[in-house]
């Protein structure tokens, strides 16, 4: 069966990135909008509702904008925005998140795509919050760095201009990230995160750092008795490797690669430290897991087909 995806911004990282993974299937046809055209609300909304799947790869408002134009019940949005990841109307195109996901998201039409950070600090935590470890009113501590191409084009020219800056730059240091709704809701938290994102001199990866105390959890517990909780939880994920409690295997001398998952649709998850004090860390392609790939993977997802077909 072939089936017909158009991508409302196209043009943009996400965009080109979910066009490149589909432009290989043979069971997908392609709609374009002429570039002349990419703000005729008429031609957009053709396109749309000709659609069995629709991405929106679009800043809020204008995502909002193209929700509006659908009239075609049988048309699924997968929206790459923030607009709508904690609409309750929506679901969360995250399927590791539980058990009943890949159920919600093959049943709805309108499927949020959820942020880079996010991701990688939901995979992290949720299940200790699950298991009852980390208790919901716990206030996390975390931080994220991050290749410069989740900014998006004027990001990546200011990075790639012959006056790059070479140097990490933390930002929203007013600690009001756009993805603490989400950060929180999906992890099962009832309170936002302290959360603080780093972009690096790198064009992609990621990697999210949660700092846990042992006064935070519910009972004591070792390095290795969260490792099993994590691993137990996404046992049977082609996606999520939970790494041993071992800093030989999982980082090369001592240092962790946030580009390790670059190209991929891959989460590793880690736990470091000990009895005292520990890190869960994630890191995924913040263009792959992060962005594009997840968005595909929720489309196969809810198509019925292999889920990971035109990903690695």
């Amino acid at each position: 069966m072939s089936y017909k995806v158009f991508v409302d911004g196209q043009e943009g990282t996400t965009g080109l990135q979910i066009n490149e993974y589909l432009a290989k299937r043979s069971d997908v046809t392609l709609l374009k909008i002429d570039s002349d055209k990419r703000k005729d609300l008429a031609e957009r909304k053709r396109l749309i509702n000709e659609s069995d799947v629709t991405f929106l790869c679009l800043p809020d408002d204008a995502a909002k904008e193209s929700v509006t134009l659908v009239d075609n019940p049988n048309t699924c949005i997968i929206d790459a925005s923030t607009a709508h990841r904690v609409n309750p109307a929506w679901v969360f195109g995250l399927p590791e998140l539980a058990k009943d996901q890949r159920e919600k998201i093959r049943g709805c039409k309108r499927i949020a795509n959820p942020g880079c950070h996010a991701t990688a600090f939901i995979l992290a935590l949720k299940p200790l919050v699950a298991a009852g470890l980390l208790p919901a009113d716990t206030q996390v501590a975390a931080n994220s760095i991050t290749g410069y191409s989740g900014g998006g084009k004027s990001m990546i020219a200011h990075y790639e201009s012959p006056a790059r800056i070479d140097a990490p730059r933390p930002y929203a240091l007013a600690l009001a990230h756009k993805h603490l709704p989400e950060m929180a809701a999906y992890t099962g938290l009832s309170v936002a995160p302290i959360f603080q994102p780093i972009v690096g001199p790198f064009y992609k990866g990621l990697a999210v750092t949660a700092y846990l105390h042992p006064k935070q959890f519910s009972r004591p517990v070792t390095p290795a008795e969260v490792q099993k909780i994590i691993a137990d939880y996404y046992a049977g994920e082609q996606f999520i490797r939970v790494l041993p409690v071992d800093l030989e295997v999982t980082t090369d001398g001592g240092f962790f690669n946030v580009e390790a998952n670059n190209d991929t649709n891959r989460v590793d998850i880690a736990v470091f430290g000990n009895e005292e004090r520990m890190l869960v860390m994630a890191r995924l392609d913040n263009l792959g897991k992060g962005a594009s790939g997840a968005a595909v993977q929720a489309m196969n997802v809810h198509l019925g087909v292999e889920e990971s077909l035109g990903l690695i």
